[in-house]
């Protein structure tokens, strides 16, 4: 078994391990956030971790109505620009915690009056020293070079994020369980990305809390099995993308149960009259009837915890695929696991 198909099995422990480790930086950010008018949050990100922002961006505007900012962390580094963040709560996400640039964004956010938050697996790495407050996702050593239980831990963070900037309460603590659930299709998809394995292109599409898993499951595609995987919000393919699309094209789709399974029927529709090769990752019966192939999760799933369990079985594909590609997933050609840049 790969390293990266055992770091994914890890995630529910991690999952469940996450509230308990972080209780008294949770303390400490209600205390901080007592005299702080919050009304801007900037997230700050690469790669896998980006990915994880994405989704933060979703789930922190819809629970706590504050405006979210992804940075462009070139506009500090390369254009030397100081911006104004007095009043925003800013937040380093880095598996790692070595990212140059996101660092060098953190700490000028924090000179500029800004409060910040760090996001890491590696309690003694530098973000931990520039940050106001950390937050350890404490899943031990992320061996292969593809990251999954930092990711969906990252992800677990902003959940807790979210509930200490006043969000109404919602049952995050169940993902726990709908992540071993998730785990338990392992040998349905290995059969599955059997079926792709002579596949070059394809399109990733999801929409809302799960846009930022679309990015996440098309980057695991590219650097695990080579795959060229374009990636776009499901309502923005419509506007142009669309055209690729050409009788067998393979098209995987993040369709949960919610407000925007109206729109995923309809696209599910067009995709269909164009011949396209459907696949989607749902806990919705409808939207599995519609697809050419699904990959089904519990119906009881709440729209807003979807994000982590409908991850899984994603990497879970990556990873088989790269396997039946007679790949190596841990080792990616070119790439390594902490890339520096400014």
């Amino acid at each position: 078994m790969s390293l990266m198909l055992q770091e994914i099995a890890q995630q529910p422990d991690v999952l469940e391990g996450i509230a308990a480790v972080n209780a008294s930086a949770l303390a400490r950010l209600k205390n901080h956030l007592v005299d702080r008018q919050i009304d801007l949050i900037v997230l700050v990100a690469r790669g896998s971790s980006d990915n994880a922002a994405l989704f933060g961006r979703y789930l922190l505007e819809l629970t706590t109505g504050i405006p979210v900012s992804l940075a462009a962390p070139s506009v500090v580094t390369l254009y030397d620009v100081e911006l104004r963040l007095r009043n925003a709560l800013v937040i380093g996400v880095s598996q790692s915690g070595q990212g140059s640039d996101i660092n060098f964004v953190l700490e000028s956010a924090g000179k500029s009056g800004a409060l910040t938050l760090a996001f890491t697996n590696d309690a003694d790495s530098k973000i931990v020293e520039v940050a106001d407050e950390s937050f350890l996702i404490h899943a031990g050593p992320e061996v292969s070079v593809a990251a999954t239980k930092t990711y969906t831990g990252q992800m677990m963070l902003f959940y807790l994020i979210a509930e200490s900037l006043g969000a109404k309460p919602f049952e995050y603590r169940q993902i726990t369980d709908f992540a071993h659930q998730a785990l338990e299709l392992s040998d349905e998809i290995r059969e599955l990305a059997e079926r792709y394995v002579f596949m070059e292109n394809c399109v990733v599409l999801g929409r809302g809390l799960n846009y930022g898993n679309a990015f996440e499951l098309g980057l695991k595609l590219m650097e695990t099995c080579y795959v060229v995987a374009e990636r776009f919000s499901s309502a923005d393919f419509q506007h142009g993308p669309l055209a690729l699309i050409e009788r067998r094209f393979p098209v995987i789709l993040y369709s949960p149960q919610g407000v925007t399974r109206p729109g995923d029927m309809e696209l599910l529709d067009t995709l269909s009259s164009l011949h396209a090769d459907t696949l989607v990752i749902t806990n919705d019966v409808g939207i599995a009837r519609a697809s050419s192939r699904a990959i089904n999760l519990c119906d009881k799933i709440p729209e807003l915890l979807t994000p982590i369990p409908f991850i899984i079985p994603a990497q879970l594909f990556a990873a088989h695929l790269s396997q039946a590609k007679g790949l190596d997933a841990d080792k990616p050609r070119t790439i390594r696991k902490v890339t520096q840049t400014l």
